[in-house]
Order: C-alpha cells, then sequence, then structure tokens
C-alpha cells in the first residue's frame, strides 16, 4: 500500500512540472507578438477559366498536356469555392480555399472514362493532393506549387473560355 501511495505522489509531482513547464507566461506570448509587424495579406484572386501549360514534379518527370493530347484545350476553372478541370477525357471537380497565397484544394470527384492518353489524368492525380500556395504573375499566370521544391502546375489564363 505504502509503495501505491509512494508512486502516486511521483506520478503526481512528474505532472505538475511538464504542466509548469509547457504553461509559459502569457505575458511574455503577448510582448512578443506585438513586436512582430502584422501583414495583412489579401487572398489570390485565381477565379476564372485557366489552361494547363505544365504538370512538373521535377526537371525530368512533367507532363505538357499540349504535347500528350495536340489540338485540345485541358483546364481548370475556378469559381467561388469550387474548382473544376477538364483533360481530354475526364473531369475532375471538388472545393477549394485560398487564405494569403496558400490554397488547398479538396478530394472531389473524378469521372473514369478509358482513353488513349491519360498522361494529364494521372499527373494530376499525382500532384492535386500536394499542392500548397499559388502564385499570380500580370494575371495572365498562375503557378500552383507543391510541397516539393519543383513541384507545380503551370496556368495561363484563357483568353477565349472553353465550355
Amino acid at each position: 500500500m505504502k509503495m501505491q501511495i509512494k508512486s502516486l505522489i511521483a506520478v503526481a509531482a512528474v505532472s505538475a512540472v511538464v504542466a509548469a513547464g509547457c504553461s509559459g507566461s502569457k505575458e511574455k506570448t503577448a510582448v512578443a507578438s506585438d513586436s512582430i509587424a502584422q501583414e495583412t495579406v489579401t487572398d489570390a484572386d485565381i477565379r476564372g477559366q485557366w489552361y494547363i501549360e505544365n504538370i512538373v514534379f521535377n526537371d525530368s518527370d512533367y507532363v505538357r498536356p499540349e504535347e500528350a493530347v495536340p489540338g485540345v484545350r485541358q483546364y481548370i476553372n475556378f469559381e467561388d469555392s469550387t474548382y473544376s478541370i477538364m483533360t481530354n477525357c475526364n473531369t475532375i471537380s471538388g472545393p477549394y480555399i485560398i487564405k494569403g497565397d496558400s490554397i488547398t484544394l479538396g478530394a472531389g470527384l473524378m469521372t473514369e472514362m478509358a482513353c488513349d492518353n491519360m498522361a494529364t489524368e494521372d499527373a494530376l492525380r499525382r500532384i492535386l493532393p500536394d499542392i500548397a500556395t499559388v502564385d499570380i504573375e500580370n494575371d495572365t499566370t498562375v503557378r500552383l506549387n507543391g510541397t516539393k521544391p519543383a513541384e507545380c502546375i503551370l496556368l495561363r489564363k484563357a483568353t477565349t473560355e472553353v465550355k
């Protein structure tokens, strides 16, 4: 019985030390946050239709949809909070969220028709879950960046929307 009480006291003492170490000082946190300049970043606006120019995994692993299926416009359309992608034979759609330059493309629906060339669909299935940030250049070019340094999807603003 004495051994159980000693064990209980030891566990309580260790818990108290851990709790005290994790709590920190709220005053220090407030001072630190006041000293950092707060910058408001506006959300990137990528609404509209964008041609898929290139899907890049690294220098030697990429897909250029126009080269894979010449003459077929493959594109992403961003509306309000949803995206839809039209490839040479399948569609992918789902929700997206933009906060500043961060973007999350949620899992959605995909048609699964068999096609002669599925390089674009295969590349999109690989890269979409890893897309993390968005860069916009001159309102005509968008780069959706992956979590790995070279990963990205390069998009060009559609001059005439494809339906």
